[in-house]
């Protein structure tokens, strides 16, 4: 299992809106999205964190060089983000 986890510091008035971008797109990124297995939101007090499951690096990578990731997700969520978004993907051994 791999996971990218994705870190998206947006302001409180704004997290409404991002989660409606995360609903958004979920079903598409697990319908769509080579090796896709999961997709979850965590909303904490510092940020907003998206957890996405993949079945290998490679694809968690070409993940974010989509048209979905890069124009869809990304295009809606930047007037939202208060900063930049911190992007790590991790294995599991």
């Amino acid at each position: 299992m791999v996971y990218l986890q994705i870190n998206l510091k947006v302001n409180p008035a704004n997290r409404e809106a991002a989660a409606g971008v995360y609903q958004k797109y979920k079903a598409p990124f697990l319908n769509t999205v080579a090796g896709a297995q999961s997709k979850e939101l965590l909303v904490r007090d510092v940020d907003v964190q998206v957890l996405h499951g993949f079945d290998s690096v490679h694809n968690a990578k070409a993940y974010l060089e989509s048209d979905l990731f890069t124009a869809d997700v990304v295009g809606e969520l930047k007037p939202l983000l208060a900063d930049a978004p911190d992007v790590r993907i991790y294995e599991v051994v």
